[in-house]
């Protein structure tokens, strides 16, 4: 082979190489990349509790007492699924949880939590369960009544647990001492039957898990089926010390008796606590070895890490969103948020409130 035709092959060669590259670099600028957020739904009223139902779609409340749908092709039916009368908006109060029958896809069965008014006017809470279909909830049934409410502090979250069972928060309805009164229904964690009966073992023979909560908003249960909870600690010119918990069947989580680090003997120190900062911890969910909880007040989505008996706090989105109450994984593994900014107490963005859907895989790079 002569040196014209070796520089020609050589020349061939390198043109070869310099497309392949080039092309490499075209798909590599063209590959879509997830968006860090996306919004699943906005112009809503304080959206409170979410659930996703088999199918993809998912139903979420609104305070004022309407139950709201977003079919699975990710459209916001103009329709409410529900409007409950009944409820009774009070500061806090209202239509507050939502939670899905372990068995859906066979009893379509919905659990609603919400505020009303007693005979003698008086606030309460309950939790009620309704039949879904064609897309509307109807043949309410009261299972748990008479869960004494006020203007704040109301809990009102929520959900199944991996033993069947229907988990309660409930809270202190501004009056401090009954936390610590096993035989109230206020500020505890309760644990019934999908009909609302004591399940059996409960430690006090009664509707209560665990007692001494101030106000607790969020549920979430890690890969150890160990249950956590947020809670609202102190308010006003003293605000701060909100707690997450790992909330365990018959212990006293302290409230109004202790607080943060303070230590008495039968009573449960958080496992992290906000100091003098507020958190205002709402909706929560696990995602591996992250526990997710929406800020209201703190205005973030915060993530606590645990490995262990070490427990590492970060923020997201800092003031981006606004108040952040619900948090929910989805079944495609996104974060679900809503924000709370119509509440009173927030600052209306345009488009709120929100649900807001919430790329994992890029929550390192905030």
């Amino acid at each position: 082979m002569n040196k014209r035709n070796i520089f020609v092959l050589i020349l061939a060669a390198a043109v070869f190489l310099a497309l392949v590259v080039s092309v490499g670099e075209v798909e590599e600028v063209s590959r879509p990349k997830t968006p860090r957020t996306t919004v699943a739904a906005d112009g809503l009223e304080i959206p409170w509790g979410l659930v996703f139902l088999p199918d993809g779609s998912l139903l979420f409340t609104e305070r004022p007492g309407r139950v709201r749908l977003v079919d699975r092709e990710g459209r916001l039916l103009p329709s409410p699924a529900a409007t409950l009368a009944q409820v009774k908006q009070i500061g806090e109060g209202g239509l507050l949880g939502i939670a899905t029958h372990p068995d859906f896809s066979n009893n379509h069965l919905v659990y609603l939590y919400y505020t009303y008014s007693g005979t003698a006017g008086n606030t309460l809470n309950r939790v009620s369960r309704f039949k879904f279909e064609n897309s509307q909830l109807t043949a309410e049934e009261v299972i748990v009544e008479a869960i004494p409410g006020a203007a704040n502090h109301n809990g009102g979250r929520i959900k199944f647990g991996p033993d069947g069972f229907l988990y309660i928060t409930t809270g202190d309805a501004q009056e401090p001492s009954r936390a610590q009164d096993k035989n109230s229904l206020s500020g505890k964690i309760l644990r019934v039957t999908d009909e609302g009966k004591p399940v059996p073992g409960n430690p006090f023979n009664n509707l209560v898990y665990s007692y001494g909560h101030r106000n607790p908003q969020g549920l979430a249960w890690d890969s150890q089926n160990r249950l956590w909870s947020t809670e609202h600690g102190r308010s006003g010119i003293l605000s701060g010390l909100d707690e997450v918990n790992l909330v365990e069947a018959g212990k006293n989580y302290g409230w109004p008796t202790i607080q943060g680090n303070e230590q008495k003997e039968g009573m449960e120190r958080p496992k992290l606590h906000s100091n003098s900062n507020t958190w205002a911890p709402a909706g929560a969910a696990f995602a591996g070895e992250s526990f997710f909880f929406g800020g209201l007040r703190g205005e973030a989505l915060y993530e606590a890490v645990v490995k262990g008996d070490q427990i590492t706090l970060k923020e997201h989105f800092k003031g981006e969103f606004g108040r952040i109450r619900e948090v929910v994984l989805g079944p495609d593994g996104f974060l679900y948020l809503t924000t709370s900014n119509r509440d009173g107490r927030g600052t209306v963005q345009t488009g709120d409130d929100k649900i807001i859907k919430i790329s994992l895989q890029n929550l390192g790079d905030l």
